[in-house]
């Protein structure tokens, strides 16, 4: 378990974690959470919810708020978690599949 702090108008780098699941329980803020291969889908959550990613989802989380940070407290089943995270390489980029579909990081309109 941590705690992971967002800064206003912050985001995550796009990234998914190999091997392990994550649990967040939101203790602060308002969270816009894009999700799958080329971060196509996405979800917003507030204060007191929890959300489950899968082991190997591509992810970005997103502070909503210009002027307060998004705390919340992230649980992982791998011990190691920090060392088997890997940043995302959209599709049709450097680092991705070769073949595979061009998309775009969204923003956090």
């Amino acid at each position: 378990m941590n705690r992971v702090v967002i800064p206003p108008g912050g985001q995550a780098a796009p990234h998914r974690h190999v091997g392990s699941e994550s649990t967040i329980f939101l203790l602060a803020g308002h969270v816009k959470t894009f999700h799958g291969p080329c971060l196509e889908r996405s979800v917003i959550n507030q204060t007191g919810d929890f959300l489950f990613i899968p082991a190997g989802v591509t992810h970005m989380l997103v502070n909503l708020s210009a002027s307060e940070a998004a705390v919340a407290i992230v649980a992982r089943n791998d011990a190691n978690e920090q060392e088997h995270v890997e940043l995302h390489a959209p599709p049709g980029t450097a680092g991705s599949a070769p073949g595979a579909a061009t998309c775009e990081v969204p923003g956090h309109e």
